[in-house]
């Protein structure tokens, strides 16, 4: 819903190429969603408006809350589009998430997103899909503590531990649920998310390859500072909590995000 074009009074970045629009220049704003744009970027403009987010722009860290919309599901916007972004074009990858992206085009995307806020740019300009799932993967190892929390990450590795599937699966339902709403919720839209890419054969990214990658990067440790006994100690039971994850049925991650979040992403 544009309205008729603006002068820029203080500079802020464009929320479609990220870069800034400068004092005195002609933009556009969207009346439902206040995203700010070019008038020539206009044309590159996602048809659905974002929520708006509680502020212009992200925290350069926090914890997951921090990146959250106001209204559930509480799945911060990067993380969604990412999602999509590698669900549109990214399933006939090998290696989807091993392979690393570059890491200074990782670093600069990601800095771009966050300083954007909640109207991101367009990820279709990324070329290479490592790229857009190195900034998923570095916004997720970003975060102040992991996505499992530090108060519930010694529960996380207890549960799966647990030698019967069927008792440690009940463990691991009970703590998911413990879970900050923002936390369980990006929690539940990720393991979705692996869950198909796991089913692709073109990635040949099964299960236990996906918790290798996602291990250290949902899990972490217990604390901000582990000692290196920790980190030596911790790494096979991190994989191991993601893979037990990951074998819960679908139904039960979507009952925390509902239909709708589905058709955010194509399946």
């Amino acid at each position: 819903d544009p309205v008729p074009p603006l002068q820029v009074i203080r500079p802020e970045p464009c929320g479609v190429c990220g870069s800034r629009i400068r004092f005195g220049k002609t933009a556009i704003k969207c009346c439902q969603c206040q995203l700010l744009l070019h008038t020539k970027c206009r044309e590159q403009c996602p048809s659905l408006c974002t929520p708006r987010p509680h502020h212009h722009t992200w925290p350069r860290e926090g914890v997951l809350a921090d990146f959250a919309p106001s209204t559930p599901p509480l799945v911060p916007t990067l993380v969604v589009q990412c999602v999509t972004e590698v669900e549109t074009r990214g399933l006939t990858e090998t290696g989807l998430y091993r392979v690393p992206g570059a890491e200074q085009l990782v670093r600069e995307w990601k800095r771009k997103l966050l300083r954007a806020g909640g109207a991101l740019p367009a990820l279709s300009s990324v070329t290479d899909i490592h790229v857009v799932c190195g900034v998923l993967k570095d916004f997720l190892r970003g975060l102040k503590e992991p996505l499992v929390t530090f108060s519930l990450h010694p529960a996380f590795l207890r549960a799966a531990d647990i030698p019967d599937d069927a008792a440690s699966d009940t463990a691991l339902r009970h703590v998911v649920s413990k879970l900050p709403p923002a936390n369980r919720d990006t929690l539940a839209f990720l393991m979705l998310h692996l869950l198909r890419v796991s089913h692709s054969p073109d990635c040949k990214m099964d299960v236990l390859n996906l918790s290798r990658v996602f291990g250290p990067t949902l899990v972490g440790h217990s604390s901000a500072n582990p000692t290196p006994l920790a980190i030596m100690e911790d790494t096979p039971r991190q994989c191991k909590v993601v893979a037990r994850l990951l074998s819960l049925p679908p139904s039960f991650w979507r009952g925390f995000v509902g239909t709708e979040q589905e058709n955010l992403v194509p399946m």
